[in-house]
C-alpha cells in the first residue's frame, strides 16, 4: 500500500489527525476501564474527565485552520490512497464541525451518568428511575440530530444514520427491511415447525474460569493477537480500544456456557478486523474501519458463518469437553446453536429471529427522533412490537424490554440497523469467498482457517476506509449489498 508522499498542506493534516488519534486512544481506554474495572465511586470524576477529553478531541477536529488547509490540500498532487484519506478527513471535519463543543461535552457527561445509573436500574427493573435520565439524554440526541440534519440537508434520523453508515438513508433501509419482512416471519414459522419435537439437551454448569480458558483457546484458533489485545468481563460484551491495543469483553453464565462462548467468538471477529486494518494508515482516517455494518459483518462472519457451523463446532467439541467437562457431541452442539427460539434478549437471539429485534429498534428510533414516539410510551410500544414480531410478552418487564441495551443509555441512535446489514454482508462475503476457496464449513472442520482470514484480510481488512462501503463490497463480491444471500444462507442452514 502506498505511503503518503511529502506534501505541505496534506502533511500538516496527517500530523494533526495523528494527534487526534492519540487522544482517541486514551478515550477508548477510559471507556474500557469504565466498563470493566473502574470502582463504582469513580463514576462522577470519570464522567467529568471523559467529557473534558471529548471536548478537547472535538476542538481538535474543529480547529479553525482545518477548513482552509483541507481546501488547499485538494489542489495538491496526491496518490489515490492520499486522496481517500483526505476525503475521510473532510468527512470527520464535517461531522464534528456542525456540533458545538458545549453540546458534545453536555451529551458526554449526561451519557456517562445515564449509563452508570442504567446498570443498577436495569438490574432492578427500575423504569421509573431510568425514564427521566433517558428523556434528558434523548432531548440532547434530538438537538444533535436537528443540527446535523440542517447542515447536511438530510432528515434528522438520516443524519444520525450517517454517523455510522455514511450514505445510508431511511428510505434504503425501509426498502431492505421491507423485503426482509416479506419472507422472514414465514421462515421463522417453517423452521420452528421443522424443529418441533427435537430433543433439548441439558447444559452442564461450569466455572467462569474454565469458560475463560476455553474462550482464550478459541481466540487463538481464530488468530487473535494477544500481544496487541486482551479479554475481560463487562455487563455488556463489546470490542473497544484501537487497532494496536484491542480490548474485548464478555460476560459469563456458570449455568450455561454457550452464550459467553459465542460472545467471545463474535467479539473476536470485531477484533480481527481491528488488528487487520492497514498498519501504514494507523492514526489516519483512511486507516479506520469502513462502517459499523462492515464491522458487524466481521463479527457476524465469525459467529454465524463460522462459529455456528457444524464444521467449526466439530473442531471445537474436543476443547469444550476438555475444559468444561461437557459430554455434548458435535451434533448436539449444532442443535443447540441452531435452535430457533423467539426470546426477549437481542444479544442472545438466534440468527433467524435476531433481525426482528433490529426491526423493532429501527422503528422505535425513527419515532423517538421524529416525535411520533415519546420515551414515556416506549415500554408499551416495545410490548406491542415484541408480541407482533416474535409472539413474546414484555409487559412490565423493562429490564428485558426497552432497558436491555446500552446504546440508548449512552445516547447512540442510528447504530442498530448496522447489525442486520452486517449479517447480510457477512452472508454475501461467505458466498463470494466460496467461489474461490470452496466450502467454508469444510475448511474450518479441517482446521484450515488461515485461507478464510487471508481472504478477509485482502478483501476487507487491509482496505480500511480507502473505499466507500459500496466500492468495498463490490470489489470483494462483484456487487453491492444483495440481501438475497442472507435468505439463501438461512434457508441452506435451517431447511436443508
Amino acid at each position: 500500500m502506498t505511503q503518503p508522499s511529502p506534501s505541505s498542506h496534506y502533511d500538516t493534516l496527517t500530523k494533526h489527525f495523528q494527534t487526534i488519534s492519540h487522544f482517541e486512544h486514551l478515550s477508548a481506554l477510559g471507556d474500557w476501564d469504565q466498563a470493566t474495572m473502574m470502582p463504582v465511586g469513580g463514576s462522577a470524576a470519570r464522567g467529568a474527565a471523559m467529557a473534558e477529553l471529548a471536548k478537547h478531541i472535538h476542538e481538535l477536529k474543529t480547529a479553525p485552520f482545518l477548513a482552509d488547509t483541507l481546501q488547499l490540500a485538494q489542489d495538491e498532487m496526491l496518490t489515490r490512497e492520499q486522496a481517500a484519506n483526505l476525503k475521510e478527513m473532510n468527512y470527520q471535519f464535517f461531522q464534528a464541525n456542525v456540533i458545538p463543543a458545549s453540546l458534545v461535552k453536555a451529551k458526554t457527561e449526561l451519557a456517562y451518568r445515564c449509563e452508570h445509573a442504567w446498570r443498577d436500574q436495569r438490574k432492578n427493573n427500575d423504569w421509573q428511575g431510568f425514564r427521566p435520565n433517558l428523556e434528558a439524554l434523548m432531548a440532547l440526541v434530538k438537538e444533535e440530530a436537528n443540527i446535523r440534519s440542517q447542515a447536511q440537508g438530510l432528515s434528522p434520523y438520516d443524519a444520525l444514520l450517517n454517523k455510522f453508515e455514511p450514505g445510508m438513508t431511511t428510505e434504503h433501509l425501509e426498502s431492505v427491511f421491507g423485503h426482509l419482512k416479506t419472507w422472514l416471519p414465514s421462515l421463522i414459522q417453517r423452521v420452528q415447525h421443522k424443529q418441533t419435537g427435537e430433543h433439548r439437551f441439558n447444559i452442564d454448569s461450569c466455572s467462569s474460569q474454565a469458560q475463560e480458558t476455553l474462550g482464550r483457546e478459541v481466540m487463538d484458533f481464530l488468530g487473535f493477537d494477544f500481544t496487541q489485545g486482551r479479554l475481560d468481563v463487562s455487563s455488556h460484551p463489546f470490542c473497544g480500544g484501537v487497532p494496536g491495543d484491542v480490548r474485548l469483553t464478555t460476560r459469563y453464565d456458570e449455568s450455561d456456557f454457550t452464550s459467553a462462548l459465542m460472545g467471545v467468538i463474535h467479539e473476536t471477529g470485531h477484533a480481527r478486523y481491528e488488528q487487520g486494518l492497514p498498519i501504514n494508515w494507523r492514526g489516519q482516517p483512511a486507516g479506520h474501519a469502513r462502517s459499523m455494518a462492515i464491522h458487524e459483518s466481521q463479527s457476524l462472519f465469525c459467529e454465524m458463518q463460522l462459529g455456528r457451523g457444524s464444521g467449526f463446532l466439530s473442531h471445537l467439541q474436543p476443547q469444550i469437553a476438555k475444559h468444561l467437562g461437557s459430554q455434548l457431541s458435535t451434533e448436539q452442539l449444532t442443535n443447540i446453536y441452531t435452535r430457533v427460539n423467539p426470546g426477549l434478549i437481542r444479544v442472545d437471539a438466534d440468527e433467524i429471529t435476531y433481525p426482528c429485534h433490529v426491526l423493532l429498534r429501527f422503528e422505535a428510533e425513527k419515532g423517538l427522533i421524529d416525535g411520533s414516539l415519546s420515551v414515556a410510551d416506549l415500554p408499551e410500544f416495545w410490548a406491542q412490537q415484541m408480541s407482533s414480531l416474535l409472539g413474546v410478552n414484555t409487559q412490565g418487564n423493562f429490564k428485558d424490554g426497552c432497558m436491555q441495551d446500552i446504546h440508548w443509555a449512552v445516547g447512540e441512535l442510528g447504530y442498530f440497523p448496522s447489525y442486520t446489514l452486517g449479517a447480510m454482508y457477512a452472508a454475501q462475503f461467505r458466498f463470494a469467498m466460496e467461489t474461490s476457496l470452496g466450502s467454508v464449513d469444510t475448511l474450518v472442520a479441517q482446521g484450515d482457517i488461515a485461507q478464510i482470514f487471508e481472504w478477509l484480510e485482502q478483501k476487507i481488512w487491509s482496505q480500511g476506509s480507502l473505499l466507500s462501503t459500496d466500492e468495498l463490497v463490490k470489489q470483494a463480491t462483484g456487487e453491492t449489498l444483495n440481501p438475497d444471500y442472507f435468505k439463501r444462507h438461512l434457508e441452506q442452514r435451517y431447511l436443508k
